[in-house]
């Protein structure tokens, strides 16, 4: 049987983001998110010792055996924690800086394709969601929060305009145990038809699932923890799926820039020493990417060079 680390599995901007990174023999880099190894390959065959983050034990079990197998000695480090915690956790081996940094955000490939992880409606599973596999699932917080609780995360994390009236279609249907559960109950409160273009279901699978692993704030922390991270001249690469991921990464990188509000009416004298430079716009695949990968549509990367402007100092 083939493993999740083995199955085909194609990482989205790939070409871009090692050129972005440019790796050189010796360079130390983080893979943020490991996922299937689709980046980390990539750095290593570019000659770079790699130290790779992944909060699914799933993923740093099958990447051990596939790390050791290709490695004589090991170029590639595996840390089975939140990316968040890059700083603390590369300080432990021994790292205070690296030659770069990419991110691959959301949720990966493998954990959509299993149904019993909950992540999708393509196949019914149990309403689970969680990226670590611990901690508070889908189905505790939909069969425990109140409406307005409900509301305010469809409508933050998924942007659903009717997002009241989708809390209460849950809240009435509790308890819910199964993704097809979820979206029969969400398809009905919209008034879905087949014949429609997108299933609405997707917004509030997204912001169920946003909110469960609490990414955005671990994308934030994750920033702030490459830039802690990076050398002068280190790069950062990241890929983002969805408005809300670009977003704060376009907000990082402009107020990152010296730019401040990047309001032209602000003095010459407001602007800040900047710590990422050659700031790239957003970068989408090409055509023929999308159509050997059709999840790549979504994706967009940005990438930056830091400076020798020191990091700003974390909140306590």
């Amino acid at each position: 049987m083939t493993s999740a680390a083995e199955a085909p599995h194609i990482p989205v901007l790939l070409d871009e983001v090692i050129a972005a990174l440019d790796p050189q023999p010796g360079d130390v880099i983080v893979d943020a998110t490991f996922g299937a190894g689709g980046y980390t390959r990539a750095l290593l065959d570019r000659g770079a010792t790699v130290h790779a983050f992944d909060r699914d034990p799933d993923a740093t079990a099958q990447g051990r055996g596939w790390a050791e197998a290709r490695t004589t000695p090991p170029r590639l480090v595996l840390h089975p924690r939140c990316f968040s915690e890059m700083v603390a956790s590369l300080a432990e081996v021994g790292i205070a800086q690296v030659d770069g940094v990419a991110m691959d955000i959301g949720v990966s490939s493998m954990q959509l394709d299993q149904a019993e992880r909950g992540f999708a409606f393509s196949a019914d599973g149990p309403l689970d969601m969680r990226m670590s596999q611990a901690g508070e699932s889908a189905a505790d917080f939909l069969n425990t929060a109140s409406d307005s609780q409900i509301a305010d995360v469809l409508y933050e994390y998924g942007e659903e305009r009717q997002s009241r009236r989708v809390a209460r279609a849950i809240i009435a249907a509790r308890p819910l145990t199964t993704t097809g559960e979820l979206a029969r109950v969400v398809r009905k409160a919209l008034g879905y038809k087949p014949s429609d273009k997108k299933d609405p279901a997707t917004r509030s699978f997204q912001a169920i699932r946003i909110h469960v692993n609490g990414e955005l704030d671990e994308l934030r922390e994750g920033l702030s923890a490459a830039e802690q991270l990076l050398r002068s001249g280190g790069k950062l690469a990241v890929v983002s799926f969805h408005s809300l991921e670009d977003r704060i990464v376009k907000r990082f990188l402009r107020d990152a820039s010296g730019r401040n509000s990047g309001s032209r009416h602000l003095p010459e004298t407001d602007q800040q020493p900047a710590i990422f430079t050659q700031i790239s716009k957003a970068i989408r695949p090409s055509e023929a990417e999308i159509a050997r990968n059709p999840r790549a549509r979504s994706s967009t990367l940005r990438h930056a060079v830091r400076s020798d402007t020191p990091a700003r100092k974390v909140a306590a």
